[in-house]
């Protein structure tokens, strides 16, 4: 899986290039992020261009967040589109993760602590 990483005040941001986070992509794309988790503390993750998410999608996601936290790391997540906003209120997610608009508040959301 592709993915676009840009440091902005040593904060990581990840932009997947998919439209779907799915049984048929999740473990492709916790491959391609683990090098990131591994070499940063901060990192917002984009996720605007995700049309679609299943369990296994969500369970990726939270697999990246125990692992940034296990490493005394934070991940944040941005751009929630409808759909997947709505995956994430159903599963309750919303209340796990740290989710903000847009990719600037995700990263000063790291200045605010």
């Amino acid at each position: 899986m592709d993915l676009l990483v840009e440091v902005r005040q040593g904060v990581a941001v990840v932009v997947p290039r998919t439209e779907f986070l799915d049984a048929s992509s999740a473990e492709e794309f916790k491959r391609a992020i683990a090098s990131t988790l591994e070499a940063y503390k901060k990192i917002v993750l984009d996720v605007s261009g995700i049309q679609f998410v299943d369990s296994a999608g969500l369970g990726a996601l939270l697999s990246c967040l125990r692992k940034a936290a296990s490493g005394g790391g934070d991940l944040k997540i941005c751009g929630l589109t409808k759909p997947v906003r709505s995956v994430f209120e159903i599963a309750r997610l919303h209340r796990v993760f740290d989710i903000y608009p847009n990719q600037a508040d995700a990263v000063l959301a790291f200045d605010a602590v």
